[in-house]
């Protein structure tokens, strides 16, 4: 199962690389009441060609291989696999580089999983989009309910600052469902992806959280930087930008020791400092646990590999 998710993962990346198709789908998740009709769309661009290709729609429940369900033709004719309902996938592709969509009528618990769009490129390799995963809820489930990712910022320390001339920008979300989630960094008005840090998903009762960090040299730290969070209950359906202020412009008094203590009596300023020197100490030392274990299976591990190989 991790080597197939190995596989639908870099298959999903040469989606991106390959300079005759582009394909993607366009939400990372989707949430529904059991009984309801879950709509799945997918992009396929065939650049300068304008080939028409065909179509391929297919399902990985939890713990099971991926099965395709139904392709659709270039000429837009619909075929299921045997065994697949036709009342209940319905699929269309009416013009060319339009999105494809998949319908699925009456979903049940049964219906939850991965949904991955893909098509040939070549004739003989094939890509998939990066999937949208279908989650279902009891029929008594509120849709109302806000689970969007609750965000708290903490802006770099002092310490940080002085020590390393870097800062550590850290972004916390909470209180969110369903878990799939994207996080990226951005300079503010930028397009360029920033490379960053993130941690895992975390279950919290019925929700989720996530964190993520993005370290910046001393120069960088003059220009606002944003959070960018994809996530299926983003109010307005829209991507959430959490903004990260200039260090400079917008804690002058931060600069020096000196001006720092002069302000030690501010409370907000005292919280804002102790959190971000908390987190980036617990970031530090965690890269420090996962270095130390790495070098150590390093050192012990090869000489008891050698020793296997002679023995073989």
């Amino acid at each position: 199962m991790w080597l197939l998710s190995r596989l639908v993962l870099v298959a999903s990346l040469c989606s991106y690389t390959s300079g005759g198709i582009f394909i993607t789908q366009f939400v990372p998740s989707i949430t529904k009441k059991k009984g309801n009709t879950a709509f799945l769309e997918c992009q396929v661009k065939t650049g300068v060609l304008k080939k028409n290709v065909n179509i391929h729609w297919y399902r990985q429940r939890p713990d099971q291989p991926l099965k395709r369900i139904l392709y659709i033709s270039s000429n837009e004719n619909v075929v299921h696999e045997q065994g697949i309902s036709e009342e209940k996938y319905e699929a269309r592709k009416r013009q060319r580089d339009l999105p494809a969509s998949l319908r699925i009528h009456k979903i049940s618990e049964e219906d939850a999983g991965l949904y991955y769009c893909a098509c040939w490129e070549s004739g003989w390799i094939k890509i998939f989009a990066e999937g949208t995963k279908l989650i279902v809820t009891p029929p008594d489930k509120s849709p109302d309910e806000d689970t969007s990712p609750k965000p708290t910022i903490f802006l770099p320390s002092p310490a940080e600052r002085t020590l390393h001339k870097t800062g550590t920008y850290l972004c916390l979300l909470e209180d969110f469902f369903p878990d799939v989630i994207k996080v990226d960094w951005k300079e503010k008005n930028g397009k360029t992806i920033l490379k960053s840090q993130q941690g895992n998903t975390m279950k919290t009762k019925d929700t989720y959280m996530k964190y993520t960090w993005l370290t910046v040299t001393e120069k960088s730290m003059d220009k606002e930087h944003t959070c960018i969070v994809k996530h299926e209950k983003n109010k307005g359906g829209g991507d959430q930008e959490i903004l990260f202020p200039s260090i400079n412009t917008e804690l002058p008094a931060i600069n020096s020791t000196e001006a720092l203590l002069k302000d030690e009596n501010d409370p907000l300023q005292l919280q804002l400092v102790t959190s971000s020197a908390y987190y980036t100490y617990v970031i530090l030392l965690v890269k420090s646990v996962v270095y130390t274990i790495i070098i150590a299976y390093r050192l012990l591990g090869r000489p008891a590999l050698c020793r296997n190989e002679k023995s073989s």
